[in-house]
């Protein structure tokens, strides 16, 4: 039989149903002058538009468009815990710039996700100033986004964020890899922490095994858990991009999820590997603290965590201490960490 909705007490809505429209109407509103605060000339659309429209100016030789789209991962969950929201934005636009960085490219325009299983709008708005002021430090556009809320796919209390980047490069100046040689040695740049990865092994090891709370303060690593664990993810565009145009880059690679093991062997010829010693740079407490606890091995701990290298940059012998040397000028940490050798695109921590 059909359903007599005349019959029901109380009309159904939307809101009802989960979803309040106008949370979203004021999360918008609340976001609307840190995005537009991004806005430069080549710019043709204004908050609201159906799609973001962004004017490629002149100048260009023959331009290649880069793009790549990451998350943030389960460091949403400490920034719930912790209730502060706008470093998990800025983690979201960092990331995704240095991940076209490693490939040459410039940062044009961002994209961001965030969804709820209720929608706050301060904390939408929150991680989206946090995104606006890291989109702003390295000129880059903070174009469009969506807002949603979606009970039901997401459990009480929950979200997610996403970013999707789109930068340019000019097609001779790409960095790809195809210049490493035998010979060539890798200039390790210093992380800020976690940055975006490794946080289900973080928090199962120091929450669950370890037992300590993120408003405990830690000796070892001097400071309050949380606030440890929500280091805003290193950005490497300003000094990075300065030190390629003074030096000859013959590849590049962001150490995030998969850490040394899948990150840099992407950037590397079919015949070459690295040996990366680990002697040659200080490891952050933080790590040492997750393996502690969690009697972790080496290999799993280099191939889960940055272990306190964000960028690994592969140059010339001949010129990597003059690279390690001018990032430490722009504000960087560097060590020369490895060396490339004859091998099977392969990565070994010694």
């Amino acid at each position: 039989m059909l359903w007599d909705g005349a019959n029901m007490d109380d009309e159904i809505t939307y809101e009802s149903a989960g979803v309040n429209i106008d949370a979203g109407i004021e999360a918008v509103h609340r976001m609307k002058d840190a995005v537009k605060s991004t806005y430069n000339d080549s710019v043709l659309t204004d908050i609201g538009s159906f799609g973001g429209m962004f004017k490629l100016e002149g100048g260009y030789r023959e331009p290649v468009l880069v793009a790549s789209i990451d998350g943030v991962g389960t460091k949403v969950k400490i920034a719930s815990a912790m209730s502060k929201w706008d470093t998990i934005g800025a983690d979201l636009v960092n990331h995704c710039v240095n991940d076209i960085l490693v490939q040459g490219a410039k940062p044009l325009f961002f994209l961001d996700y965030f969804a709820a299983s209720t929608l706050t709008p301060s904390v939408a708005a929150d991680v989206v100033r946090g995104a606006a002021e890291a989109c702003r430090a390295v000129g880059c556009v903070l174009i469009g986004g969506e807002t949603a809320e979606m009970p039901g796919v997401y459990a009480e209390g929950e979200c997610d964020v996403a970013g999707c980047i789109v930068g340019v490069v000019e097609r001779d100046e790409i960095v790809d890899g195809s210049k490493v040689a035998v010979g060539d040695v890798a200039v390790g740049i210093a992380s800020s922490g976690l940055h975006t990865n490794g946080y289900s092994l973080a928090r199962k090891v120091l929450l669950e095994v370890g037992g300590l709370k993120l408003d405990k303060y830690i000796p070892e690593i001097g400071k309050v858990l949380g606030e440890e664990l929500l280091n805003i993810h290193r950005c490497y565009y300003s000094s990075v991009s300065k030190v390629m145009k003074e030096f000859e880059i013959h590849a590049m690679a962001h150490i995030t999820g998969g850490g040394f093991y899948e990150n840099v062997p992407r950037v590397l010829p079919e015949d070459c590997q690295i040996i990366f010693e680990r002697r040659s740079w200080p490891v952050p407490p933080i790590f040492h603290l997750i393996q502690q606890i969690g009697g972790i091995s080496d290999f799993e701990m280099h191939r889960t965590f940055n272990m306190g290298i964000g960028m690994v940059l592969i140059v010339a012998k001949h010129r990597a201490v003059e690279v390690a040397q001018r990032l430490d000028e722009l504000g960087e940490r560097a060590w020369i960490i490895g060396e490339v050798h004859k091998g099977g695109r392969e990565v070994t921590v010694i």
